[in-house]
């Protein structure tokens, strides 16, 4: 089985393709198949999460690109921004990983969260795209490790708060 445990950057050649949904492009530790078929297993650094468009260097030299899958998400917009606000607000109150465009919100597929969603008054519609949602509150931008976890205290985080619960991916 092929081994990937190295992140590298630059353009050029592409070897091989690894597709992913967001749960799995957050493992650090992962069984897969690349795109060719080649079984793989990643062990990259921990804390990170892999972005389409990243690129990887498996322990034979080949260069292997991250490609975000298309997997089941709601993408949900408003008749204003109040609206579309508020639905950020309620989602970020309990942790969803959600995706921020210009006048709409991605998130993963959940008639839980629709339902809550629905009773804001925003619309909702149900697709098929790849998710790269927002780092911020667990894990960085992928390309540095966080340990968030057990210390409550970074320089590098602005934006770490404690509601008096703890995260668990």
């Amino acid at each position: 089985m092929l081994t990937i445990s190295e992140r590298c950057t630059g353009e050029g050649r592409v070897d091989d393709r690894l597709v992913l949904p967001f749960d799995q492009r957050q493992k650090s530790r992962l069984r897969t198949v690349l795109a060719s078929g080649v079984e793989a297993a990643l062990m990259l650094e921990r804390g990170g999460v892999l972005r389409g468009g990243d690129r990887l260097r498996a322990a034979d030299g080949r260069i292997v690109a991250v490609e975000a899958a298309s997997e089941k998400v709601m993408r949900v917009t408003a008749g204003n921004a109040r609206q579309l606000a508020l639905a950020a607000y309620h989602l970020g109150n309990r942790h969803v990983p959600l995706q921020v465009g210009d006048g709409w919100l991605l998130l993963e597929d959940d008639h839980v969260l629709e339902h809550m969603l629905l009773g804001l008054g925003v619309k909702i519609i149900h697709e098929l795209a790849a998710f790269e949602p927002e780092t911020g509150a667990y894990g960085g931008h992928g390309h540095h490790e966080h340990d968030h976890h057990e210390h409550g205290h970074h320089g590098h985080d602005d934006h770490h708060h404690d509601h008096g619960h703890h995260h668990h991916d």
